[in-house]
């Protein structure tokens, strides 16, 4: 294990946890191990593998292990090969979304992004004096994080491997938790946002992106005739065909969005609902939750936004059926904690 990656986790060892009884982990030879159940967790390429099965009754449906199956043998987002700092920089900031929170998440803070896949945002957030540890079920998809991190001198930006329904952290851990495109391709989304939610500090932010329920009508469709044709007819997804991004980068889009084993659809008034039960209040939404308003250069993605009412976040989720073929019919919704626990009786 790297100094800094060691260093690292003795100065946050306050934070962690063991994922299979929750008890102290202590650094021990060239790993981790719990005092409590003596469990050693080893460090690979500079990756701690804090991974714990989810060991739910086995009648109960559990993908992790598919979902972990296939994104190892097809990483996501791939990078290019000319990738570095600058150009993550370039490329990241050309998205407004990306450019927002970068200019808007303080200096200092402590993040985590959850199901980080190949760790692009985690290293593009940890280029400023931030401190992001990125977490995924997939070794494959780490070690390229890693690697970039590596490669380019990154300081901040940390990589463990773990199943978000076995967090490795203890709850009140975290000033924001992203989980950006993940919880939709578990067996449990609303279970895997309640465990992920623990670890967000009182008056702390998470921020979630999910496929939406009537925005993946094209995609869906478009998954249908690529299966029928055995995967012809692929211009009907211009990002597969693009000429401005590498053939690695849309094959692995290609596999994400059209081969991926499992995934559910959702609503932002779904979302609103697991906001009440655990104890978060909505802050704002991409796309806005009423009509005619867009995401603008002078957007503060943390300050509270209107909140549509039925019928306006209906036209909305009407709307995403039109529009939501052009980059997977996806929807992301920020909340803030409560400096409260949730009401009695909920989790």
């Amino acid at each position: 294990m790297h100094s800094k990656e060691a260093d690292f986790i003795k100065q946050n060892m306050d934070i962690l946890c063991c994922p299979g009884c929750e008890g102290r982990l202590e650094l021990s030879g060239s790993g981790l191990k719990c005092i409590n159940c003596h469990q050693d967790y080893p460090v690979q390429d500079n990756i701690p593998q804090l991974f714990w099965p989810s060991e739910w009754d086995p009648s109960r449906q559990d993908v992790t292990e598919e979902i972990k199956s296939f994104y190892e043998e097809n990483p996501f987002p791939n990078y290019d090969d000319f990738d570095n700092v600058a150009s993550l920089i370039e490329k990241a900031r050309n998205g407004l979304f990306a450019k927002l929170l970068d200019d808007q998440i303080p200096f200092g803070v402590r993040i985590l992004d959850c199901g980080c896949g190949t760790g692009q945002l985690t290293n593009f957030l940890a280029i400023a004096n931030r401190a992001v540890i990125g977490t995924d079920i997939c070794l494959n998809s780490l070690r390229m994080g890693q690697k970039f991190k590596e490669k380019n001198a990154l300081k901040r930006a940390f990589f463990y491997q773990m199943n978000l329904f076995r967090p490795c952290f203890k709850p009140d851990s975290f000033d924001l938790v992203i989980s950006n495109g993940v919880l939709h391709h578990t067996s449990d989304p609303f279970l895997a946002f309640k465990t992920i939610s623990r670890l967000v500090r009182p008056k702390g932010y998470i921020l979630i992106g999910l496929y939406h329920k009537y925005g993946r009508i094209i995609t869906d469709i478009r998954r249908r005739i690529f299966n029928i044709t055995k995967d012809k007819f692929k211009f009907l997804d211009r990002r597969i065909i693009s000429k401005d991004i590498s053939q690695a980068k849309r094959d692995a889009w290609f596999m994400d969005q059209y081969k991926n084993p499992h995934e559910s659809k959702h609503t932002i008034g779904e979302v609103l609902q697991w906001l009440d039960e655990t104890g978060f209040t909505f802050v704002n939404s991409i796309p806005k939750t009423v009509l005619f308003k867009g995401l603008g250069e002078s957007e503060k993605l943390f300050n509270p936004d209107r909140l549509g009412n039925l019928f306006e976040r209906f036209l909305v989720d009407i709307g995403m059926s039109f529009k939501g073929g052009r980059e997977g019919g996806f929807f992301v919704v920020i909340a803030k904690r409560s400096n409260l626990p949730p009401l009695s009786g909920q989790e």
